[in-house]
């Protein structure tokens, strides 16, 4: 058995997603062994970010500096605005370079059974950077859940009265995915956005 405070530390490693406690006792292992380089260089890591870590008051990312790098980046085009249910989303889209615009992350998604209304997101703050101008197309990239798709249809009708183009990620087929390996609600999305060939 190992002392409380490795035990302490195994466990609060498991709690990070995509660890259990058999790996979070190989990654404490690690650690373990190369104590005198990677253990004190992860803990000065851990309290710097601690120390620094704010939300963007733009766009709500999660950075040590507020604007954001992306939203004090003068390379990006403000007039594409992007909306992200949560950082994650913003992290998984920026980092394939893709989009050369802006972001705004809601926070969440709207779910009638975790309670999360309207006024519980960032809603009214992208109607606020959309009012003040300059934002010529919203692009809504949620999740393809039933949640997700009802809160892109709820910010699609609150911004109809703005003179921007509102726009939605394509769902349906993955590429290299194979139609016997598909769920139902996939296979429908990629049916009902079918395009014409050639």
């Amino acid at each position: 058995m190992a002392s409380q405070e490795i035990e302490n530390l195994a466990a609060a490693l498991s709690r990070l997603p995509g660890l259990g406690p058999r790996s979070a006792r190989r990654a404490v292992l690690w650690l373990v062994k190369r104590r005198d380089t990677a253990l004190g260089e992860l803990a000065q890591t851990l309290d710097a970010v601690k120390e620094l870590l704010v939300e963007c008051a733009t766009c709500g990312n999660v950075d040590t500096r507020s604007p954001c790098g992306i939203c004090a980046d003068p390379k990006r085009d403000e007039r594409q605005l992007c909306v992200v249910e949560d950082v994650s989303d913003l992290w998984a889209l920026d980092r394939a370079r893709l989009f050369p615009g802006k972001y705004h992350v809601l926070g969440g998604k709207l779910s009638a059974l975790d309670g999360v209304r309207p006024e519980d997101l960032a809603i009214d703050a992208l109607l606020g950077r959309v009012e003040a101008g300059g934002v010529d197309e919203v692009v809504l990239a949620m999740n393809a859940t039933l949640e997700g798709q009802t809160t892109a249809h709820y910010i699609a009708e609150r911004l109809e009265e703005y003179p921007v183009r509102i726009t939605q990620l394509a769902h349906g087929l993955p590429v290299g995915g194979e139609l016997d390996y598909l769920d139902e609600g996939t296979l429908a999305q990629a049916l009902r956005a079918r395009r014409p060939v050639g």
